[in-house]
């Protein structure tokens, strides 16, 4: 059995993290001989669809089950539609929670335990708690308020918004441009945290700290993305993952038509997908308002 444990580390002594789709690592661990192998998540700082991206991640390393903290509805329906089981509440070490899950100290769940977008500030909570936003991530930006809108939207600057609500709301307003950049991020790569001194003016040194920060993340995120591109140019990849419809909750709006990369998503009354041309990049399941589409394995 392959064993995915969300880490805050790549080795078996390091703490589990409670985030699923922004942890730090995925350990990679086989059950019967404890050899494991250690996956960088390149997903930590995406601006949104992190549980859904970190769930192709394990379900293309062809994890059986996962170990984490806590576990969204997205991420949770995409495993879930990949054969992947979830174990949630897990703490310790890496070690300690494959052991313990082995002998049965561990049960899978049925259900998500946290609603979407846990663990966007970056902070890592504890094992079933909220993650504290970091200060001013609730003000600041305009539409950010109590909703979520309805995805990245196309090019940062003109989506839709940040996901299907935050609290189940649709708020977020229509540009990630205006509202996060009103609210201090970078045009362009607001997903990246700069970090600030709270309550003290930032110096040219701290603002330079910040910046090269800035570069090294976009640089991790970028030698991520282009391994992943030369992983799918060579034909690996495990298991495949595509957009499916659920035809009873769609109601035609034809959003995923329009944020399609790859032209997969036609619409007919309802909307179709070319399984053939679809690349599981899940764009159509983050915008979608109704909640209709979800990835499944081909």
């Amino acid at each position: 059995m392959r064993i995915a444990v969300t880490s805050a580390g790549p080795g078996l002594e390091d703490r589990v993290d409670p985030r699923f789709g922004r942890c730090a690592f995925f350990v990679i661990v086989q059950g019967e001989t404890m050899e494991f192998e250690a996956v960088e998540n390149p997903n930590v700082s995406v601006g949104g669809g992190a549980g859904i991206a970190s769930a192709q991640l394990v379900a293309e390393r062809e994890a059986d089950v996962v170990l984490t903290g806590n576990c969204g509805p997205n991420a949770f329906r995409t495993l879930e539609a990949a054969g992947v089981q979830v174990v949630v509440g897990v703490g310790g070490t890496v070690r300690e929670a494959v052991e313990a899950f082995q002998s049965g100290g561990f049960s899978t769940t049925a259900q998500p335990n946290v609603a979407d977008h846990f663990g966007i500030g970056g902070a890592a909570g504890g094992p079933s708690g909220a993650v504290p936003q970091a200060a001013g991530s609730s003000g600041g930006a305009r539409g950010m308020g109590a909703g979520g809108g309805r995805g990245m939207g196309r090019g940062m600057g003109g989506g839709r918004g940040m996901g299907r609500g935050m609290r189940g709301g649709r708020g977020m307003g229509r540009g990630m441009g205006a509202g996060m950049v009103a609210g201090g991020a970078t045009p362009g790569i607001s997903a990246v945290p700069t970090p600030q001194q709270p309550g003290y003016p930032q110096t040219p040194q701290d603002a330079l700290a910040a910046l090269k920060s800035q570069a090294e993340a976009l640089s991790g995120q970028l030698e991520a993305v282009q391994a992943r591109i030369e992983q799918i140019e060579r034909g690996e990849g495990g298991a495949r993952l595509v957009a499916g419809v659920d035809a009873g909750a769609c109601t035609g709006c034809g959003i995923c038509v329009e944020v399609c990369p790859t032209g997969a998503m036609t619409l007919e009354e309802v909307a179709r997908v070319d399984a053939a041309a679809c690349n599981g990049c899940a764009r159509c399941v983050v915008e979608c308002p109704e909640g209709a589409i979800s990835l499944g394995k081909l």
